[in-house]
């Protein structure tokens, strides 16, 4: 089965991937024997291009047996804009048969093709709605037996569907500006066809409420009456049928909305659920926190009362007689530090002399050079890292 990355890989060129790949996808996940591949479609004008094709078998019920019915659907890189171009495909043991929907070349024509509309229309849809309609009347038959009944082969054979064209306009023809870029679905012009499916013949049925012409050559009022009625009922009830297959169609269309939107559901309630526990994590740290600023604030006002009866040589006590030692001979040195500083400042302003400078410099830095090598050695014992 074709994933939906090499779907994506193979539809690069498509204006609507994103949605050409997701009703493929589910196509195929319903109908295994349909293949989707890439090759080159040539219209009726001569035009070629590269186009996806699902191609296979689909499985139609007929007369209490399940039989594969090869097809072929071109899809248009305006897809889902634009309905997709069908065929039947016989194997070499199989031969067409025209009818109501197919035409001696092997070409589809459907209402549901005829009205496509996006998002209404979908290919799942168009592949139930063959299904029973090939149910009812099969496209091909084997090359050892008759076809059951007979039509004439030329043209689409039906265009009962085809919306009725106003006194006095020119009939539709297949120049009309197509916004798509492609040649025209070949429906044909208005008054081209019949307004109704040309009649069954049976060659092994009589018909016993037939009347045959009169001598004189005129029909019976009855023939013509039997025929009207005929004609009535049949247009009729493929009219019925029509309607019956679109609703059908839309029926899944919503019931997979309907699933989805269960999914969607779903989905909600447990973000909710996991937003729901994060605000309690939230809320329980925010009352740790609280504790914790209580008890750092506690801890703080314990510090300043006990800070203004302590020195504060007696607050730092180092826990060895080597940290202590450390802790002084830092002191000292940094004593020293501020003190060479302050001289510095006294000399600027003229307080000192050049040679008093010079003087209490010099023995104070032997000093802090004496500190800095005895607090080096004892840092090192007591194992900790150079602090220059």
């Amino acid at each position: 089965m074709v994933s939906e990355s090499q779907l994506k890989k193979m539809l690069g060129k498509y204006k609507y991937r994103d949605l050409t790949v997701r009703e493929i996808t589910s196509v195929i996940a319903l109908y295994k024997d349909l293949k989707p591949v890439m090759d080159v479609h040539v219209f009726n004008d001569g035009s070629t291009r590269e186009l996806a094709c699902l191609t296979g078998t689909i499985p139609v019920p007929y007369k209490g047996n399940t039989y594969n019915i090869p097809i072929c659907l071109w899809i248009l890189d305006t897809y889902p804009f634009n309905p997709p171009i069908c065929f039947v495909k016989p194997t070499s043991t199989m031969t067409i048969k025209t009818g109501k929907h197919v035409d001696a070349n092997g070409k589809i024509y459907l209402p549901y093709l005829h009205e496509w509309k996006h998002p209404q229309s979908e290919l799942l849809g168009l592949i139930q709605i063959m299904i029973v309609v090939f149910g009812e009347e099969p496209p091909v038959f084997s090359r050892s037996a008759a076809p059951l009944t007979a039509y004439q082969a030329t043209g689409p054979p039906n265009t009962s569907y085809m919306p009725a064209m106003p006194v006095g306009m020119p009939p539709y023809t297949s120049h009309v500006t197509n916004p798509s870029g492609y040649p025209g679905y070949a429906y044909p012009p208005g008054g081209q066809y019949p307004s109704q499916a040309p009649p069954q013949h049976y060659p092994n049925q009589a018909l016993g409420t037939t009347t045959a012409p009169t001598r004189d050559g005129t029909i019976s009022e009855d023939t013509i009456r039997a025929s009207l009625i005929s004609a009535v009922s049949d247009k009729l009830r493929w009219r019925m049928k029509e309607e019956m297959d679109r609703a059908q169609a839309e029926l899944n269309a919503l019931k997979r909305t309907e699933e989805d939107l269960k999914k969607g559901h779903q989905k909600l309630e447990e973000m909710v659920t996991r937003l729901d526990q994060e605000v309690a994590d939230v809320d329980q740290t925010i009352e740790l926190f609280k504790k914790k600023e209580e008890e750092l604030t506690a801890a703080v006002e314990k510090m300043e009362n006990q800070s203004e009866n302590n020195s504060i040589d007696e607050v730092i006590i180092p826990t060895a007689p080597l940290y202590k030692q450390i802790l002084n001979l830092y002191a000292e040195e940094n004593a020293i530090e501020d003190t060479i500083f302050y001289l510095g400042e006294a000399l600027r302003r003229g307080v000192i002399d050049l040679d008093v400078f010079l003087k209490h410099v010099r023995l104070l830095s032997r000093k802090q050079f004496q500190l800095r090598a005895l607090m080096q050695k004892a840092r090192k014992t007591a194992g900790l890292s150079d602090l220059y």
